[in-house]
């Protein structure tokens, strides 16, 4: 089928809550091709997904290998593939005595983590939880409510209760949010869906330290940080500060879906048999393409790539920021979660590079979010930032001649 045809079928059978521009229909390494088979630059991976690339061979033996061989069954039955997975992700996340509870995204993981935060305060009325504005947690009626954006939540009341709104990077007004209720503070050490924003290095210790001595859990939302994403296996290793508990989702299973929640040893028993559940979470098939993903990234040393080509893609990011500084503020990201910020909408160079054979994602309105794939070679980094840098040349000359006379972003003069 071609595009047209494709979303011509979307069209009639499909709720209409995305709006695809191109049908993407094969991929390999950090390149997809369409419908028609033009080739694109990934640097969106499935947002934060396709961490090791796509159709990686070592996750596609490991798939086809467990097609062959049993792909579910029922929790209520040992499955060999669950605990080797826990066990590796253990060992990597550095909390001692932790354990996995696995499910099928990241929302999912994240209603796992309010549910472990509210039992775990249950017997002392602590039920509530405080998120940061501009954070993104997920889509369901819990998770969206989590969220820290109005956007997502209009037309949804009445939300649940139990939710309450601090600012990012700023102690104080966390402080000023926990009260006795306060069961949890749920933070992403870097806010991909706020405008690619890091954590300050100072607010994740405080908040930590604030968490101590409140009687309150700090729980980490690694959903898209996760999984080498930052050039350490989890965001939050970044700041040399441990949660409590975390969520994982995205990268772990390279497109597989899977989710899971990490627990110290605070909350790793917390739940019990009849507390929580999933049918499909942790099949022997999202576990077998998880356990390659782990294998791959660190068989091909991808931690290591990741903080080479995020800091040699910053440099040549910060190179077109420099020549456009009228309208382009900055690079910011930690390893391959990077956001060029502008001054003006980023949807136009997002089509505009889409236009010209790459992909990239427009975020809170006015960044440009790069997420290429971990195994990204120097090669294709010099590919994105030829286009990105023709693509803002081509940007300017069409602003400047919409609007000759000087602005306020400086795209006239």
């Amino acid at each position: 089928m071609n595009t047209g045809e494709i979303a011509s079928l979307q069209n009639e059978y499909l709720m209409p809550t995305y709006a695809p521009g191109i049908a993407l229909v094969e991929g390999t390494g950090s390149f997809v091709w369409d419908a028609e088979g033009n080739e694109y630059l990934d640097f969106v991976s499935g947002i934060a997904v396709t961490n090791i690339g796509h159709c990686h061979p070592k996750m596609v033996r490991a798939v086809q290998d467990q097609v062959e061989t049993l792909v579910h069954v029922s929790n209520l039955f040992y499955n060999e593939k669950q605990p080797v997975l826990a066990k590796a992700l253990v060992e990597r996340s550095g909390l001692p005595g932790a354990k996995c509870f696995f499910c099928n995204s990241g929302a999912e993981a994240n209603e796992g983590l309010i549910k472990l935060a509210r039992l775990w305060g249950s017997a002392h009325g602590k039920y509530e939880v405080v998120t940061m504005r501009q954070s993104f947690h997920g889509r369901t009626l819990a998770t969206l409510t989590a969220t820290g954006q109005d956007k997502v939540q209009i037309g949804f009341g009445p939300l649940p209760e139990g939710f309450k709104y601090a600012n990012f990077n700023d102690i104080e007004s966390v402080k000023e949010a926990i009260t006795p209720q306060t069961a949890a503070v749920l933070v992403e050490a870097l806010q991909g869906e706020g405008g690619v924003i890091p954590a300050d290095p100072q607010f994740l210790s405080d908040l930590r330290k604030l968490c101590d001595e409140q009687d309150v859990l700090l729980l980490c939302d690694e959903v898209q940080a996760g999984v080498g994403r930052t050039g350490k296996w989890f965001g939050f290793q970044n700041y040399e500060v441990q949660p409590d508990a975390f969520s994982l989702a995205k990268g772990l299973g390279n497109g597989i879906p899977i989710g899971a929640i990490v627990a110290g040893a605070k909350l790793a028993d917390v739940f019990q048999p009849g507390h929580h559940a999933t049918t499909f979470g942790g099949t022997p098939l999202a576990c077998s393409a998880a356990k390659a993903v782990i294998e791959v990234i660190e068989e091909e040393d991808l931690l290591s790539n990741t903080m080479m080509m995020g800091a040699y893609f910053v440099e040549g990011l910060c190179e077109i920021a420099q020549k456009h500084k009228k309208w382009i503020s900055g690079v910011r990201g930690l390893g391959l979660l990077l956001g060029l910020v502008l001054d003006v909408p980023a949807a136009p160079l997002q089509k505009k590079l889409m236009e010209k054979g790459m992909l990239a994602l427009a975020t809170a309105g006015n960044v440009l979010r790069l997420l290429p794939p971990l195994n990204v070679s120097q090669a294709e980094i010099d590919q994105a930032l030829k286009l990105i840098a023709e693509s803002c040349v081509e940007l300017h000359e069409e602003m400047a001649a919409l609007s000759p006379n000087p602005c306020k972003c400086g795209m006239g003069q």
